[in-house]
């Protein structure tokens, strides 16, 4: 008898099965040992264990660990506190998540939105190299997010070197990254009292052409001008 392929399964079929899988996934792994048991947030499924239980779509794969994933801290009624996640753990699941679906932004949101909201700075900066480094792979898609990172880097954490980092990134990335954006390391510069640096950054965006806007190329001649000024 010849076997059907699962491309010859109807979409809907596929669908129900898949989120029968994942619902007993979620269902036993809520189930504690002892009534009084909190679950630790457990090691994330390889990318093809995860792409099995919903039959080799990954998108859909990607959305239903999304929803596993945040509804991980409702236990036995009680809602966890984002302290008590391992984020070292928390970690390899967005970027789990974000390797079954690279063209989603709900991981770079929940990572830079959602688990910031700790008062951690260890916890806050694991999230932020997070999107740091997915950054780094579609910048031009994920700018928004890293620019996020910088804002929280800065003045979450009052760290500004990691801000710093960040906006380096920034101004190093692709066409889409608007010059407003590219500008974040100038003003951060300054911050730190980086004056000769702040001016080699200026002059180098004013003599590589990518400047159209008047205004900009007016703002940054006239910052240029005062540092050298300062300059003894």
């Amino acid at each position: 008898m010849k076997q059907r392929t699962l491309n010859l399964v109807p979409k809907p079929v596929k669908w129900l099965l898949a989120g029968s899988l994942l619902l007993q996934i979620f269902v036993y792994l809520q189930l504690p040992a002892k009534p009084t048991l909190i679950l630790e947030l457990p090691l994330p499924p390889s990318y093809e264990q995860l792409r099995l239980f919903t039959l080799g779509d990954s998108v859909v794969a990607a959305k239903l660990g999304i929803l596993w994933l945040q509804s991980f801290d409702q236990q036995q009624g009680r809602v966890l506190s984002y302290h008590a996640l391992d984020y070292g753990i928390l970690r390899q699941w967005l970027e789990l998540l974000l390797e079954l679906d690279p063209h989603s932004h709900y991981p770079l949101l929940l990572a830079s939105q959602v688990y910031v909201s700790v008062g951690t700075p260890e916890k806050v900066r694991k999230m932020l190299d997070f999107v740091y480094d997915a950054y780094l792979k579609y910048p031009d898609q994920r700018w928004p997010w890293l620019l996020q990172a910088t804002v929280l880097a800065k003045h979450r954490i009052k760290d500004l070197p990691l801000s710093l980092k960040y906006a380096q990134a920034l101004s190093k990335g692709g066409s889409n990254v608007p010059i407003w954006a590219q500008e974040m390391q100038v003003f951060i510069l300054e911050e730190m009292g980086e004056l000769e640096q702040m001016r080699i950054v200026i002059g180098g965006m004013l003599a590589n052409g990518q400047l159209t806007d008047p205004n900009e190329i007016k703002f940054l001649n006239e910052r240029l001008k005062a540092l050298e000024q300062l300059s003894p």
